[in-house]
């Protein structure tokens, strides 16, 4: 049975452990505005090239982007987002899983050693005990957080690899930012990039997307600028959401650790008072039956 020194010494850790995670809690909370506030700073760009795209028609110039071009894969490349931190729950778990999940898909279809770019220091940590995969280092440029720079230098990277044939499909395993209480595991495809809808191509047979636009020099040099642009964009989006999930998880997990550390310091606090009456008792009955050494 602990001694109330002891119990006493476990509420004063209880205590600054329940500070600590308030503290975390409240940085949390001011990280995540400011990585909302950069998303949505993104929304309107990205709209704004898709709706370029979508008054845009390829075949009005006879051009079909390579950055569309499926072919069979031999080779797939696959970045995973992670948190440089901890202390965010199951975050980079539920990364890594999806990650082991989709190796094993690509296994069954005969891929048998993908190439895997980590971004973020738990998930070099994962991937690095991984085998049978191709590790890929990204740019340094993460870890010194310049995250603009670095999405632009990877996303030009795999885009010259897939021109050049290295890799056929690229893929992101990121966390879908849907609210603050949810965020969802997520892949995404950047190549070959996605064709868009038939119903949302212009065109004769769609009045409703009247053509705006005055080809100048041609539209095949504004395709091989917009179709690398809506790649680094995307890729950018993805990353600005995997880190508003993160401070979304850690906001949670530190509140359940602060929701813990006080039920903690009820239960402790409660079997310290009770010692603290037993003992006070105690006294009284040796006072009252005369037990009081001279």
């Amino acid at each position: 049975m602990a001694t109330m020194r002891e119990l006493k010494r476990r509420i004063n850790s209880v205590q600054s452990s329940q500070k600590i995670t308030a503290a975390m809690k409240m940085i949390s909370s001011a990280r995540m505005r400011k990585a909302e506030i950069a998303l949505n700073r993104t929304l309107p760009y990205e709209e704004q090239l898709q709706s370029i795209l979508a008054h845009v028609n390829e075949k009005d110039c006879d051009y079909e982007s390579p950055l569309r071009k499926i072919r069979p894969v031999r080779q797939v490349a696959l970045i995973c987002l992670g948190s440089d931190e901890g202390m965010c729950g199951a975050f980079n778990i539920n990364l890594y899983k999806e990650l082991l999940g989709t190796i094993r898909e690509y296994a069954s279809l005969g891929i048998q050693h993908p190439e895997v770019y980590p971004i973020g220091k738990k998930m070099v940590g994962y991937v690095k005990r991984m085998q049978n995969i191709d590790y890929k280092k990204s740019t340094d440029l993460f870890i010194e957080k310049k995250y603009p720079e670095a999405v632009k230098v990877l996303t030009d990277e795999l885009i010259a690899r897939f021109l050049q044939g290295d890799v056929d499909k690229v893929e992101v395993i990121y966390t879908h930012y849907k609210s603050r209480g949810t965020q969802i595991v997520t892949r995404l495809q950047l190549l070959p990039l996605l064709g868009r809808k038939q119903e949302e191509q212009s065109g004769p047979d769609r009045p409703n997307l009247p053509r705006v636009y005055i080809y100048e020099p041609d539209c095949r040099e504004i395709f091989e600028i917009l179709y690398p642009l809506i790649i680094r964009t995307m890729f950018y989006k993805t990353f600005l959401e995997n880190q508003t999930s993160e401070q979304a998880t850690r906001i949670i997990a530190m509140q359940m650790a602060s929701d813990n550390a006080y039920k903690l310091l009820g239960s402790l606090q409660l079997e310290y008072n009770k010692l603290r009456q037993q003992g006070i008792t105690t006294e009284l009955l040796d006072m009252a039956g005369g037990n009081v050494e001279e």
